[in-house]
């Protein structure tokens, strides 16, 4: 029975840093995946489909332009799926041959195959010509991410009622959209839907959305939402969804009834465990199949650790990466040092928004003194050139000492403008930084200057 000193069970982003982390170590790593092709989910239905679906969209209906040429541009007249899954193909094929080199060139062995636990340092690898192969390991790192819940009682098709994987396989785009959920996936994929002029309507139980973020952020983007026509139906529950012909009905607890093209069911996900036999291993999990873990990623059983999505919030590629890192540094009794406290979070609706620190919520909330500075991008020169008419930047920091606490941007390229911020809170830096500091010109990241100077308005005698 061939031996690893780390098996990684998934090759998502948790998965493929982990492994690699542990080959840099000079030990010897597999990495196991029930795909033919690495990547994981992140890869082939979650984060690089829906990013590239954005980025596609964006491209080709002239979004981005219409600030400069007007609300009737289009780049492609009679869009369809085809056009946007072009490029979703090519970037995936590209992708899966950089991750499968990076792991080729760090001397990972690639197992395709589904796992299953024997015991706590073995498992068996069932591969898709029904061959079974067993294999054993000092540790292991569980990193196969999660699922879309189907809540039962749905009438799921992959048609007309879908989750986020099956909205990859449309073979057409709708005139209408229902999105069952206001979390990230369910208002990245509305946002994103709206910029084709779908009508599209959000359901969602809670009395807003994307609570993590900055309220005012989070207003301006609901008011950008309405603006273009989205319907957003918050505090409502759905109490059924049937197939009628060629719509779909959902109806709400309160009595509200909702015709639309396809019912998109975007309502949580759950930890993709039900074929890993965990018990053999005496590895726990929660109600949602989710592992819980200690601060260095350390399930109940100490030799197997747990990374990226299938522990939970916040369920980011770039923290799952971060993780798996620290997962197998602490494996193999290596330091690491890491900044949790700003990690950024990224959301690609339409605009993007991205935050990093603590939000005026939380510093309310902990009574801590601030005050703000707030910049419009369209108050840049380079936002003017882009003709973007939306868009803020907003720099949170201490009154004591001007410490930056936190970063909240809404606006294209948000997820790119944040980490100037990121930088400046992890070094301890002040809002004097941003005050005396020279950006190119004209750029967006002139915005962090223009928020500087209000703020220091703000404190002026």
């Amino acid at each position: 029975m061939e031996h690893f000193d780390l098996i990684v069970i998934g090759s998502g982003p948790a998965g493929q840093k982990g492994a690699i982390q542990a080959a840099k170590f000079g030990k010897r790593v597999a990495i196991v995946d029930r795909r033919e092709s690495v990547g994981g989910v992140c890869l082939h239905t979650g984060t690089i489909p829906s990013k590239t679906l954005r980025e596609a969209v964006l491209y080709l209906s002239g979004w981005d332009e219409r600030g400069v040429y007007g609300e009737d541009y289009r780049l492609k007249r009679d869009l369809t799926m085809e056009d946007l899954k072009q490029r979703l193909q090519i970037t995936i094929r590209r992708e899966v041959e950089v991750i499968s080199n990076q792991l080729a060139r760090n001397g990972v062995t690639t197992i395709a195959g589904a796992a299953s636990f024997l015991d706590p340092h073995t498992i068996r690898v069932e591969g898709g010509d029904g061959k079974a192969t067993d294999y054993r390991a000092d540790h292991f790192l569980i990193a196969t991410g999660t699922h879309p819940v189907r809540p039962d009682g749905v009438p799921f098709d992959d048609c007309r009622v879908i989750d986020s994987d099956g909205l990859l396989h449309l073979d057409r785009i709708p005139h209408s959209m229902t999105v069952v959920g206001a979390g990230v996936v369910g208002i990245e994929y509305a946002a994103i839907f709206s910029a084709l002029d779908v009508e599209v309507t959000v359901i969602d139980g809670r009395d807003s959305i994307l609570g993590f973020m900055d309220r005012e952020v989070i207003d301006e983007f609901t008011h950008l939402l309405r603006d273009r026509g989205v319907t957003l139906r918050l505090g409502e529950n759905v109490k059924h969804v049937a197939v009628e012909g060629e719509q779909v009905i959902t109806d709400l607890v309160s009595g509200k009834r909702i015709r639309s093209d396809i019912v998109l069911y975007a309502a949580g996900r759950a930890g993709s465990v039900n074929t890993l036999k965990l018990d053999h291993a005496g590895v726990e999990f929660d109600r949602r199949h989710l592992i819980p873990v200690n601060g260095s990623y350390q399930s109940n059983v100490e030799h197997i650790y747990a990374a990226g999505d299938i522990v939970g919030f916040p369920s980011l590629a770039s923290t799952s990466m971060e993780q798996g890192r620290q997962a197998v540094s602490h494996a193999f009794g290596h330091g690491v040092r890491s900044l949790p406290e700003t990690f950024p979070f990224g959301i690609y609706a339409v605009p993007e928004m991205s935050m990093v620190g603590m939000t005026e919520e939380t510093l309310t909330e902990k009574k801590i003194p601030y005050e703000t500075g707030v910049a419009r991008l369209r108050e840049t020169a380079r936002g003017q050139i882009m003709g973007l008419d939306q868009g803020m930047l907003k720099i949170l920091f201490a009154l004591e000492d001007r410490r930056v606490l936190g970063v909240h941007i809404l606006g294209e390229g948000a997820t790119e403008l944040i980490h100037i911020g990121q930088a400046v809170m992890a070094l301890g830096g002040t809002l004097d930084y941003f005050l005396n500091t020279v950006f190119n010109y004209p750029t967006l990241a002139e915005a962090y200057k223009v928020a500087a100077l209000d703020a220091w308005n703000r404190l002026a005698p």
